[in-house]
């Protein structure tokens, strides 16, 4: 798995760091949160994942913002970032990460096949990126499980760099 080396890194900084994470997906469907348990200790630290497919469910399950959903549509960075901190409360984590984008075969709330955003939300705050992906959807749905995973592993190694008051 392509994936392999970041949640790897991603275990063992969040086992060092007695931390937990939690995943809440749209597009990649569990992917993410599956590249994590396929880590060898992953229970550790993984409490969960949302798979919030629906619009209505990342509404309803977690709790993102229903105004901004139907002023924006799903695929948008303030959906991501909400998603992402809202898997730290739901869950009881330390770390949420998120994703949301469109795979195809069809544009999605008017974005283009292959946009992405994935977020990670955690003690000093959160961080979205937007992607344009090309392939075909599962080129683009194993993209994004990369893109969460390298964003995530950064963001834990600027928490290295400055960890949390109190820690």
């Amino acid at each position: 798995m392509t994936d392999a080396p970041a949640a790897a890194d991603v275990v063992a900084v969040l086992k060092r760091r007695a931390e937990t994470l939690a995943c809440a997906e749209s597009l990649t469907g569990g992917l993410v949160c599956a590249a994590v348990t396929d880590v060898p200790g992953a229970s550790a630290v993984l409490r969960g994942g949302v798979v919030s497919y629906a619009t209505d469910v990342k509404a309803s399950v977690l709790g993102v913002d229903h105004h901004l959903l139907e002023r924006v549509g799903a695929v948008d960075a303030g959906v991501a970032r909400q998603m992402a901190r809202s898997a730290c409360r739901v869950l009881g984590s330390d770390w949420g990460v998120a994703t949301t984008g469109v795979a195809g075969p069809d544009p999605q709330d008017g974005a283009a096949v292959g946009t992405v955003y994935v977020a990670v939300a955690g003690p000093g705050g959160s961080r979205v990126h937007e992607h344009h992906f090309d392939g075909d959807r599962p080129a683009i749905r194993a993209a994004a499980v990369r893109a969460a995973l390298e964003l995530l592993r950064d963001a834990l190694a600027d928490a290295e760099e400055s960890p949390a008051p109190g820690r």
